[in-house]
């Protein structure tokens, strides 16, 4: 047995340590610095002291457009960045896959969208999400004002790509924002995320 375990850790210590780190609710939210869409360099300790909602995305994702086609996603961008929240949409395609996009084509979307993300940043060697273990896109997190995860997971309850599926839905983002906001705990701290699949260099 103890040369099993032996082997065990030395597995461990060969993996890279943004499988070994990940994020986990209730624990502090791991620290990242990205850059935006302006060439600014973003720190996730920028915020302490604010609720900050982190949003995997991809443009060309069906899942993707269902929210943003149906401006649902924009609605909950708007209804808590006007509260003082910061939206951090991130993209984690890598260069050569679906979803990557340069710096301009980032502010065009949201242009076109009518988006109101507090930055759009670039994830492209996937790093910060492998640390966060976004699976697919969207993903969405929750980080409170003392730094802490509160939620990881779905935006919603109903895993589809069709818009008629969310008036239906049990919006997770807002429901969980509410609480937080209101002083009382997340019910659903973590659910299954669905859509497609983080499109990682590796």
């Amino acid at each position: 047995m103890g040369h099993f375990k032996k082997l065990i850790v030395s597995v461990l210590l060969m993996l890279p340590m943004s499988v070994m780190a990940g994020a986990k609710v209730d624990a502090p939210a791991p620290d990242f610095k990205l850059v935006n869409s302006k060439g600014e360099q973003v720190s996730l300790t920028d915020y302490k002291g604010k609720y900050v909602v982190l949003e995997w995305t991809n443009h060309l994702c069906p899942y993707v457009q269902k929210h943003y086609d149906s401006d649902n996603m924009q609605t909950l961008q708007r209804k808590y960045t006007e509260q003082d929240v910061v939206w951090l949409s991130i993209i984690s395609s890598a260069e050569g896959k679906q979803g990557h996009v340069s710096p301009t084509k980032a502010d065009e979307l949201t242009s076109s969208r009518n988006a109101v993300p507090s930055h759009v940043l670039f994830d492209e060697g996937g790093d910060v999400g492998k640390l966060y273990g976004a699976k697919t896109t969207p993903h969405m997190y929750i980080i409170d004002p003392e730094g802490n995860l509160r939620y990881a997971g779905a935006i919603d309850s109903i895993k589809s790509a069709n818009q008629a599926d969310i008036p239906k839905a049990e919006n997770y983002l807002d429901l969980g924002m509410q609480s937080l906001m209101t002083g009382q705990d997340v019910a659903k701290k973590v659910t299954p995320p669905y859509g497609c699949s983080v499109k990682y260099k590796s």
